[in-house]
């Protein structure tokens, strides 16, 4: 009965670590892995370094993105921060 009652504590800690830190992470892998599995030509995205812009094809593993009129990057798919909709784009979701 001593010994359960000094393993508690461990089990405790073992179960508050695991809400607190590794399930909110494997939530945040699998939204991103559905958004890099959901890209599609002539979304707008922005990336890990902050560039803004729109996929014009995607491969397996890369995108070539355009980041502007006539500047197109070749990215991997993990370089993708997020998508931007409409709404988040404001006035360039109308050009």
């Amino acid at each position: 009965m001593e010994s359960l009652a000094n393993l508690f504590p461990l089990i405790l800690v073992g179960v508050i670590f695991y809400f607190l830190l590794i399930r909110p992470q494997r939530t945040r892998q699998r939204k991103q892995r559905a958004l890099l599995e959901s890209l599609n030509r002539h979304d707008r995205i922005v990336t890990l370094g902050g560039f803004h812009g729109t996929i014009e094809s995607v491969n397996e593993d890369t995108l070539r993105v355009e980041i502007a009129p006539g500047t197109v990057v070749t990215l991997t798919k993990g370089a993708v921060a997020r998508r931007l909709v409409d709404a988040d784009t404001g006035d360039l979701g109308s050009q």
